[in-house]
């Protein structure tokens, strides 16, 4: 059976510990599914690491939309939320319950989530009563990349007050879950405490309820930056590189295909009939020692 919010929330209250992973693909998803992560995040961090976009902005729906049903076709027990890209929701409420209503209707994710605090919070309380969950994301938020700039939000006192009001509000609005990102960890600290739903961190420290990490950054995939807050748990992408290596050089010296990876073998005398005809239709030898 689906996991649901409900389940999600309860594992705050039981004090479990909340995994969570970017997915795009499904075979990613099967697998992600199969080892027991409970939630599945479909990112607008696709754009850079399917599409090698420089950023999340150039992300449209119709993208989110193909990567949606591809994750929810290979996850079963898994909430998959799927990202709302820059200028789906931002511009009134109406487009974000269309745009977010498609997500779940069209991709099939059983949660969105947007970025914002505060002057998000209506826009997360019509979504969340006409039955669409939302999964809020506070500072850093990516699509605000050329505003606020790659770094830590919240150093200051202002802005740390700023941050645990935007909180307070996403979960009053109905947000079944807040992502912190370049959070300073005693502020996660704070705002976890101060809020019943689950906090998921991302460089925000071990204090959060959860923590999110992209799929790619995790195995050592993604090549182009490697942020600060992942750990690489395994070299996937080498062992990748050394296996097509090992598949290349099989081709170049004909070791690759064996008898073994090879199919269908023919009867020998309807071989020897057909080298007969070939060789004098075309004057060509065909090999009639490969029956099988």
């Amino acid at each position: 059976m689906r996991l649901s919010i409900h389940d999600i929330k309860d594992m705050k209250v039981r004090g479990e510990r909340i995994p969570m992973l970017t997915c795009y693909d499904y075979t990613s998803a099967q697998i992600l599914d199969q080892a027991g992560i409970p939630l599945l995040l479909v990112g607008d961090s696709l754009g850079m690491v399917m599409m090698g976009l420089d950023s999340t902005i150039p992300v449209t729906l119709d993208m989110m939309l193909h990567h949606i049903r591809a994750v929810t076709r290979g996850a079963k027990r898994a909430l998959v939320v799927g990202d709302m890209p820059f200028m789906t929701y931002q511009h009134d409420v109406r487009d974000a319950m269309l745009n977010a209503g498609r997500l779940l209707q069209e991709g099939g994710c059983q949660a969105v989530k947007l970025e914002g605090g505060e002057h998000m919070a209506e826009t997360v309380r019509r979504l969340v009563e006409i039955g669409i969950p939302v999964q809020g994301h506070i500072r850093f938020t990516p699509q605000s990349v050329n505003t606020l700039g790659l770094k830590v939000q919240g150093r200051n006192k202002a802005m740390a007050r700023k941050m645990i009001n935007d909180a307070i509000a996403l979960e009053q609005a109905g947000a079944f879950s807040i992502v912190l990102e370049l959070v300073p960890a005693p502020l996660a600290r704070v705002i976890t405490q101060k809020v019943s739903v689950p906090t998921i961190g991302i460089g925000a420290g071990k204090w959060c309820d959860g923590q999110v990490q992209v799929f790619h950054d995790l195995l050592g995939l993604y090549q182009d930056f490697t942020p600060k807050h992942t750990r690489h748990y395994a070299e996937v992408g080498k062992i990748i590189s050394q296996a097509v290596q090992s598949y290349a050089n099989d081709v170049r010296s004909a070791e690759f295909p064996s008898g073994k990876e090879s199919f269908f073998s023919m009867d020998g005398d309807a071989l020897e009939e057909l080298a007969q005809e070939v060789g004098a239709e075309f004057g060509v030898a065909m090999p009639v020692g490969a029956a099988s």
